[in-house]
């Protein structure tokens, strides 16, 4: 946001230069990025007239110039600017000035050849011949602007030989501020004097806004049909403005120290508001609107031409103000060109609005813009000001181009609007976060001060924020306003005292850094993603069930929080194939997170919470690999061979082989989710509970993707991952393991992990271990069947294992094969 310095001091005394006030705003977080000053030095500079003009004899392009100054006798002036010309009234630099701006190079664009670069006097000279006794000069080389098309024009009633500086309310500094998004009201000169107040313990001049006189009867009807994206619009008819009139000197010049250009008078008065109170207004032309004004969602496929002369491809997610009969503007980013204010227009319909800022977060971008209006609105505007702006420019167009104003119409849906609430501040906690204690009548002016309304109570204080205060929520907002207001610098540095408590490492639970560096150490880099994702991104991948959408996010592309990491991270391996990397293996720690179960989703009112207090999103601290190119990195010593399932499933046997108990962990083929291949993924459990998948992405998308390769993937919770059993000392058995081997046919439809459960649970303890050396299908087997061969590892602790029990367990385990596997022994 860009001010002029002087204006700020208009609405606050501020005791403090230039250097101090920009130190003091940095510090109190609102950062200055730029301080531009504007015409330090212009003594010397006057306001002229050119009376006469004729074509230099020897040079086309300039201008032979008699100038009025004011002292007695015109001045010669030669003159190279394309816009002199005989009536205008200029900046004149007279002999023995010294400007302040200009460039070394030469320039026709303005004065006497503009040959005179920053910081030289002005000398009477001859310019092919012709002698020239000063110059006209342009905004750029007197460093109020950096237009440097042609001559600064004057109004045709500047007082010819005044001295420019006191004529313009000169000197001056633009001011540009960095503001961070929660503080959207001091988009607006009039917010950012109630932080100038508190900082230097004044008052802003903000005068009561008394409402204009109502001279005219003409009324539009207004229809709300969009609920909470636009809960207030206020809008009001000026019949018979003089088209041909434009803004005062002082209100020009706000606009342009503040970046903007004067247009019009509507614009202008419409602009200067903006800037002033921070509430964006449209006006439109009413001789172009027919009927109600309606405020609704846009339709599918609906499109508006806008001010800048392209086509606005509207979809149901943009606000639209329209007539009964089209649209006339994008809410909140641009108005529409049919129903503009032209040079013509007598009679205008003037709008402020308050729009939601949910409903304007990233439509401009979508559009390929960024606007004032847009800047404004999607970081929220104060819902209470549409009506003092739209005062406020009233009265100002009244004084400008005439006119006669109708009554102010109002609609508005009040349930959606926000109501102010009373934040507690206690006095012990206050001194407990920073540190040091602050008077009570300090904090009370502070808070004063800002806008707020304080109430003393014996613990501290109820503090209500205005309605444009949407960050003060809670204790610690309180807090952070005393902070800044009294001085970052006056909060003592202490060094921390007290004993520190180690936390004890729980042997239970394997430590996430070890579980990091084991990960590295398989050939593995860790990856850092943002936990904000784009809504489209996710949609590819098919997640569509309890999102965390985010009510004020910092993009478009930034809108929801994450519920898996992969999205993320094979956008990062994507990333690094479009870099020649081959081989890409990524891994992230990270929470994901989903929406508890039991949370309905309520409406966002004003952007806030989409969850009802006290529901927070369910966090889940996850891991997530992501793989591709060959298994081994290149080397000598054996073939290359492509990553496959069983590489990635080894890796999570390993991890899961180093918590100690492997015999809770299965692989399943079902319940697979749609972005994995079908046949060559799987389920991960524990306990029967899923906690992960792991698998080659579905070719479908990956060619959504555009990976161009096999890639495969493994999630999984993090918590049963890192539980460890802690190791137990048992005796060495005493008694001999028998080994038993047998041959199974059986359904290609059955799994290892079945067949494995089946086993496990007819011997349990009797079974020390179950192993499959050898797979065959083929000749001797049926079609769609396998024949399995494994052994069995038995053993009693109690006593030696004769034939007759080792075989009777055998039977057993086939016996349970034959009726849960369909299986059947083989000879």
């Amino acid at each position: 946001m860009k001010f002029s310095e002087n204006w700020l001091r208009e609405l606050v005394e501020i005791k403090a230069d230039r250097s101090q006030l920009a130190h003091a705003l940095t510090m109190a977080g609102l950062e200055v990025e730029e301080v531009t000053p504007l015409g330090d030095d212009l003594a010397g500079v006057v306001v002229a007239e050119i009376v006469a003009a004729e074509k230099h004899p020897e040079a086309d392009r300039l201008q032979i110039c008699k100038v009025d100054a004011g002292q007695g006798e015109p001045l010669q002036i030669v003159c190279g600017a394309p816009n002199a010309r005989v009536g205008i009234k200029v900046p004149l630099a007279t002999v023995g000035a010294k400007l302040p701006g200009g460039s070394s190079r030469p320039s026709m664009a303005s004065g006497a050849l503009g040959l005179l670069p920053s910081g030289i006097a002005i000398k009477a000279v001859k310019l092919r011949g012709i002698e020239s006794f000063g110059m006209l000069c342009s905004a750029k080389e007197l460093g109020i602007d950096a237009d440097a098309s042609g001559l600064l024009e004057l109004p045709p009633d500047a007082p010819v030989g005044r001295p420019l500086a006191d004529y313009l309310g000169l000197p001056d500094a633009s001011f540009e501020l960095k503001l961070t998004p929660n503080r959207p009201d001091c988009l607006g000169l009039v917010g950012l004097a109630h932080d100038v107040a508190a900082l230097f313990g004044s008052t802003a001049k903000v005068p009561t806004q008394a409402a204009a006189p109502v001279t005219g009867e003409a009324r539009r009807g207004i229809r709300l049909e969009a609920g909470k994206d636009a809960p207030r619009y206020l809008g009001r008819i000026i019949e018979g403005i003089d088209p041909a009139a434009r803004a005062p000197l002082w209100l020009a010049e706000r606009l342009r120290r503040a970046g903007l250009r004067p247009i019009s008078a509507v614009v202008d008065v419409t602009n200067y508001v903006m800037l002033e109170l921070g509430q964006p207004l449209h006006a439109f032309d009413n001789d172009a609107l027919e009927g109600d004004i309606v405020v609704r969602h846009a339709h599918a496929g609906e499109t508006l031409k806008i001010l800048d002369g392209s086509v606005a491809k509207l979809d149901p997610g943009f606000v639209l103000i329209a007539d009964e009969r089209k649209g006339l503007a994008v809410a909140g980013v641009m108005g529409g060109y049919d129903s503009r204010v032209i040079d013509t227009t007598r009679n205008i319909f003037l709008e402020s609005a308050h729009f939601a800022p949910a409903a304007i977060m990233g439509r401009a971008r979508k559009l390929g813009l960024h606007t004032e209006a847009s800047h404004r609105f999607e970081r929220g505007v104060d819902p209470e000001l549409p009506r003092r702006a739209l005062e406020r420019a009233t009265e100002l167009l009244l004084a400008i181009a005439g006119g006669k104003a109708g009554p102010v119409l109002v609609a508005e849906n009040l349930v959606y609007l926000p109501a102010p609430v009373a934040v507690t501040l206690r006095r012990a906690r206050l001194k407990r976060v920073l540190g040091v204690g602050v008077a009570d009548a300090e904090v009370a002016r502070i808070f004063t001060a800002l806008g707020m309304q304080v109430v003393a109570t014996t613990d501290g204080w109820q503090v209500t924020a205005p309605s444009s205060r949407f960050d003060i929520e809670h204790e610690e907002d309180l807090i952070e306003e005393v902070a800044r207001i009294f001085g970052y610098d006056n909060i003592p540095t202490a060094t921390p005292t007290g004993a520190l408590t180690l936390a004890i490492e729980p042997e239970a639970r394997i430590g996430e850094l070890a579980l990091s560096e084991q990960l590295a150490t398989r050939g593995y880099y860790e990856a850092v993603n943002l936990s904000f994702v784009p809504a489209e991104l996710l949609a590819r991948w098919g997640f569509s069930e309890r999102l965390v959408p985010l009510a004020n996010p910092l993009s478009a592309d930034l809108a929801v929080m994450r519920p898996s990491l992969l999205p993320g991270l094979i956008e990062a391996l994507r990333h690094n194939r479009a870099r020649q990397q081959e081989r890409v293996r990524l891994f992230e720690l990270a929470r994901v997170f989903q929406q508890s179960a039991s949370v309905r989703e309520e409406p966002a009112i004003h952007g806030r919470t989409l969850q009802p207090a006290g529901a927070p999103p369910l966090e889940t601290p996850t891991l997530a690999i992501a793989a591709c190119g060959n298994a081994r990195a290149e080397q000598w010593g054996e073939p290359a061979r492509t990553l496959d399932f069983h590489d990635l499933k080894g890796d999570l046997d390993a991890l899961i082989g180093w918590g100690g108990e492997p015999q809770r962990w299965t692989v399943h083929a079902d319940g697979l989710p749609a972005w994995l291949h079908p046949g060559r993924a799987a389920r991960v459990a524990r306990d029967g509970e899923t906690v992960g998948y792991l698998g080659a992405l579905h070719p479908q998308l990956a060619g959504v993707l555009d990976l161009g390769t096999d890639v495969h993937v493994l999630e999984v919770a993090l918590e049963p991952l890192l539980a460890r059993r802690l190791p137990q000392a048992t005796g060495i058995p005493r008694f001999p393991a028998v080994r038993r081997d047998i041959a199974m046919d059986l359904p290609e439809t059955i799994s290892w992990s079945q067949i494995d459960q089946t086993v496990r649970a007819t011997l349990g303890a009797r079974l020390k271990e179950l192993r499959l050396f050898d797979r065959y299908s083929g000749k001797g087997v049926e079609a769609g069947r396998k024949s399995l061969a494994m052994g069995l590892i038995l053993q009693d602790a109690s006593r030696t294992l004769t034939d007759e029990d080792a075989d009777r367990w055998v039977r057993e385990a086939v016996n349970a094969l034959e009726q849960t596997c369909r299986g059947k022994l083989r000879g």
